[in-house]
């Protein structure tokens, strides 16, 4: 009885099998549901391209057609053979329709080489051709050293920090909308060309490039907004706590405010040591010996520019700030160097 038993549901099973079987071949494909992911506003494929590419493989249009004869990891496979589609999925639903779902590759920065050929790479580093569908308003960089599909370590490096770079600017709406292009140099370094005014933007290489780029937002909004969009040729923002700006056909200004300060209490103390040893150093008057603020106010004057062509640092105030500051230690200079002059008359008096 139990060999009956396992006999009749052997039977049933296949019969099932066999029915389901034939029962999909009557099946016939209702129609194709395309959903693309993966990109914000940028389509490089689109629905039409994904149909056309459908029906090319099958070879007939795939509404009315046998489900059970459609090949789906094949249409899969074909379907990434284009370098815009990352990944494709296909299933029919239970309304027979195919569901077509792609994840489109993003480009995230356009690459210009030294021979003039450009294309696109995406956040995994992949190299995309350029679209006759459309064109993707990002950073543009310039200057790529290889042509090449395989790169050396030195340009694969070169490619992560474009990535960081352009990734960065697009996060932040005054960059992208400030910065022109990204030139890199024969260092492997970067150079930005802005929008507005005819300065050269040192960035350095792609370290710290969220830091990079909130100092020359800052620069620009505390400094070039009152000093004139063309007053400096250089602004070098690759050091680390400092931005340091050339202007034109000057020598570079300091904008360092520590650093500012830290100069003007130098002279102020400078100017206090030279006081008091002038009050104790009083001889017999003579042309060498005869103590004048005018005297004082010139070595302050020496020793300030001795100390500041060794320092490259600018800092984020405008020179007008850094003028009124010296300004101001100049007049306690003065202060302080009256009461000397004075005991100085008053001992020819005496003699």
């Amino acid at each position: 009885m139990l060999a009956t038993l396992w006999v009749t549901m052997g039977g049933a099973t296949i019969f099932l099998l066999i029915a389901a079987i034939k029962s999909k071949g009557t099946h016939r494909c209702k129609g194709v549901e395309i959903n693309i992911h993966g990109v914000s506003n940028n389509f490089f494929v689109d629905k039409k391209d994904i149909l056309n590419s459908i029906t090319a493989m099958e070879k007939i249009n795939p509404v009315g057609k046998n489900i059970g004869s459609f090949n789906l990891k094949i249409l899969e496979n074909e379907l990434k053979k284009d370098v815009w589609i990352k990944s494709a999925e296909l299933f029919f639903d239970n309304n027979e329709i195919l569901q077509v779902t792609v994840q489109e590759r993003e480009p995230i920065a356009r690459v210009f080489t030294l021979t003039g050929n450009s294309f696109y790479i995406d956040i995994e580093l992949s190299i995309l051709p350029l679209s006759e569908k459309f064109s993707a308003r990002l950073p543009v960089f310039s200057n790529f050293p290889s042509d090449k599909k395989l790169f050396a370590k030195a340009d694969s490096n070169l490619l992560i920090g474009i990535k960081k770079i352009s990734l960065a600017i697009q996060n932040d709406t005054f960059c992208m909308a400030m910065i022109e292009q990204i030139d890199i140099t024969t260092q492997y370094s970067f150079e930005m060309i802005p929008k507005i005014g005819n300065q050269l933007i040192v960035f350095g290489d792609a370290t710290d490039v969220e830091t990079k780029l909130n100092k020359l937002k800052m620069f620009y909004k505390e400094v070039m907004t009152k000093s004139g969009w063309n007053t400096y040729r250089v602004i070098n923002v690759q050091y680390q706590n400092q931005v340091v700006a050339k202007r034109k056909g000057a020598e570079d200004v300091i904008a360092d405010s520590l650093r500012a300060f830290q100069i003007m209490q130098l002279l102020a103390e400078r100017a206090q040591k030279l006081a008091n040893d002038s009050i104790q150093m009083i001889q017999q008057d003579n042309d060498r010996n005869t103590v004048h603020s005018n005297m004082i106010l010139q070595s302050i004057q020496r020793d300030e520019n001795n100390d500041l062509s060794g320092t490259d640092e600018i800092s984020n105030e405008p020179k007008k700030i850094i003028q009124q500051k010296q300004d101001i230690i100049k007049k306690e200079v003065k202060s302080i160097s009256n009461p000397v002059q004075k005991l100085v008359s008053e001992k020819n008096k005496i003699k």
